[in-house]
């Protein structure tokens, strides 16, 4: 093999290598950049009797990936996606709110925004009353309340689980 042949395969290869890279970091931008699908199937789903969801108390539903809230004694179905890029958005048992991890949104018990670059509280889903049974309808998905509405707010329980107030 001369040096050019040696040469113009191992300019070859750099190339080909410099382009897988390009392409792989190009990948792994788009997929963690996307938003998160929504996991909800579009259907209704029977959670449990009304007794089952005591005052202030959510409870995780995984059938529907989202939150059965009970705030002051109305109920609500939050989607468990953060309406500003659709990170999982879990509960802090230590304040008693929505804390997401991704970029610090934080939201009260009944998903109301307090904190953080969310445009909205939390989504939710349509909730009827079947008798003593809560159905939820999860192809039905209303935008969280708007900036500013402090309807169920109440001070957080203690220190914050991703370190904000």
């Amino acid at each position: 093999m001369d040096d050019k042949s040696r040469r113009d395969f191992l300019r070859g290869g750099w190339k080909l290598g410099g382009a897988l890279l390009i392409g792989a970091a190009g990948y792994t931008g788009y997929e963690a950049l996307r938003p998160l699908a929504s996991g909800a199937g579009g259907a209704k789903i029977t959670v449990g009797k009304t007794s089952s969801f005591a005052t202030d108390t959510n409870t995780y539903v995984s059938a529907g990936r989202m939150y059965i809230v009970n705030a002051n004694d109305y109920l609500f179905a939050l989607s468990q996606k953060c309406p500003h890029l659709g990170c999982h958005v879990p509960y802090c048992e230590s304040s008693g709110r929505f804390e997401c991890p991704c970029h610090g949104s934080i939201y009260d018990l009944a998903g109301e925004y307090i904190t953080g670059p969310a445009p909205r509280g939390m989504d939710r889903y349509e909730v009827t009353l079947e008798g003593d049974n809560v159905v939820v309808d999860t192809s039905v998905l209303k935008a969280g309340p708007a900036r500013g509405a402090k309807t169920f707010l109440t001070p957080p329980k203690g220190p914050s689980c991703i370190g904000k107030a």
